[in-house]
């Protein structure tokens, strides 16, 4: 396996997260079972790649068949949204989270082979498609992210984004779960979920319908396109080609965390050099 698929720091955050690996029967062992790195490097592969079962063995250390089984079971046992709240409440340790501003959006991609939160989609001649939403904090740092049907209108997803926040840790005093402030474009502009945002202590600030662009918005909302940039650099997200649903969020999980990995690896390299 190449030790740059899985990098040290990263492996040293999922490990603990892992289940136990099943015992062996001692009568009839059968083959041994491919190590769970191994396998993690399998699932990043076709993470980034987006390749189906191509994996190749000789580079990678696994077969495709044996990374989307371990993905599988990793997904059942809830291994992606922990490693996501873990590395979040680093982030928040490191001063490395702004928490007061939030910023929400949605994106379509095609889900070609179909499956349960699937659409016609309103962007793409009514192909069938998927939603990714999104919310990010000031810097683009990714809060959490669902998936609904092409056809689901972006503000339907508002308050249920808002509770998938995880309680964020890593300073003393009390978890954060809520923003103050949250940026929106015009396809939130509903003074019902203004009310709703206020009701919960968030400032809401939307763009209106009709109103001329040059608001200043985009000052703060460009953080969340550039978010889904990232998110969709993993080319395995470009395109939804899961029937599953749950592997497909365990898809849009682990590339949030791999986001959030990657901020804190920035810091400790920019650390790392000499002043």
């Amino acid at each position: 396996m190449r030790s740059d698929l899985v990098p040290d720091d990263l492996w040293e955050r999922i490990a603990p997260l892992l289940p136990p690996a099943p015992k062996r029967q001692r009568r009839y062992p059968g083959r041994l079972r491919v190590p769970d790195r191994t396998a993690l490097a399998g699932v990043l592969y076709v993470l980034r790649t987006g390749v189906a079962c191509d994996v190749p063995g000789d580079t990678v250390g696994c077969s495709g068949v044996t990374a989307w089984r371990r993905l599988r079971d990793w997904t059942e046992a809830g291994v992606w949204p922990r490693l996501h709240g873990a590395l979040l409440n680093e982030l928040r340790r490191a001063d490395l989270l702004d928490l007061d501003d939030s910023a929400v959006d949605g994106s379509h991609v095609r889900a070609l082979k179909g499956g349960n939160h699937v659409g016609p989609s309103p962007v793409d001649r009514a192909r069938p498609g998927s939603k990714h939403h999104l919310i990010v904090d000031r810097h683009g740092t990714p809060l959490a992210v669902m998936l609904t049907g092409g056809n689901r209108h972006d503000v339907t997803q508002l308050l249920p984004l808002l509770d998938a926040v995880p309680p964020i840790r890593g300073l003393r005093g009390r978890p954060r779960r809520r923003p103050r402030r949250l940026y929106a474009d015009r396809g939130y502009d509903f003074d019902k979920y203004r009310r709703l945002l206020w009701k919960r202590g968030i400032k809401p600030v939307i763009a209106r319908r009709g109103a001329a662009h040059g608001s200043g918005l985009g000052k703060v909302r460009w953080v969340v396109e550039r978010a889904f940039a990232h998110l969709h650099w993993f080319r395995r997200l470009r395109i939804r080609w899961e029937i599953r649903d749950d592997i497909h969020v365990a898809f849009l999980t682990l590339g949030c965390a791999l986001i959030c990995w990657r901020r804190l690896s920035q810091q400790a390299r920019a650390r790392a050099l000499p002043q």
